[in-house]
């Protein structure tokens, strides 16, 4: 089977990486009722977690390059959960936590860099609920955290 979402995303220049392996008591996805629930993923570029808040030592730009490997995680847990890319019918939604300042406002422009990575990997069925907030702080310091729900269909 030629998993042509993974194909679309190389193109684009992404790697999807090693899907981590959970850090706590918790599975890393749950299928349920057509519905695959990933747990909150943190960013890793080039090996290395993105640590640090948004609005003190973390830009939006830098934001956002961490969403997007927060996105990429999703869908490396996404496709060892269901085998191929292609049994994403939909992306429903992601939740963003955005470790940020308590005056940081621009969280929607940090998880935008998720939501352009579905966006562009599944076109308009990765157009998604989204939910973007601030946090004080997040597991290991991470600057960014995103969960997922993905309708799928039968294997």
């Amino acid at each position: 089977m030629t998993d042509t979402i993974a194909a679309r995303l190389a193109e684009l220049g992404h790697t999807l990486p090693q899907p981590a392996a959970p850090v706590a008591a918790y599975v890393p996805t749950v299928l349920a009722g057509g519905l695959l629930h990933v747990s909150g993923q943190l960013p890793f570029v080039g090996g290395a977690l993105v640590t640090g808040r948004l609005g003190h030592d973390v830009s939006v730009e830098q934001g956002y390059a961490a969403a997007q490997a927060c996105g990429l995680m999703l869908l490396a847990q996404v496709k060892a959960a269901l085998g191929s890319l292609d049994r994403v019918e939909r992306v429903v939604k992601l939740g963003a936590f955005i470790n940020s300042t308590g005056d940081f406002t621009d969280q929607p422009k940090v998880a935008n860099g998720a939501s352009d990575l579905m966006v562009a990997a599944f076109g308009d069925a990765g157009r998604h609920a989204r939910s973007a907030v601030g946090v004080p702080t997040l597991p290991l310091g991470a600057a960014v955290e995103i969960d997922a729900v993905f309708a799928v269909s039968a294997a």
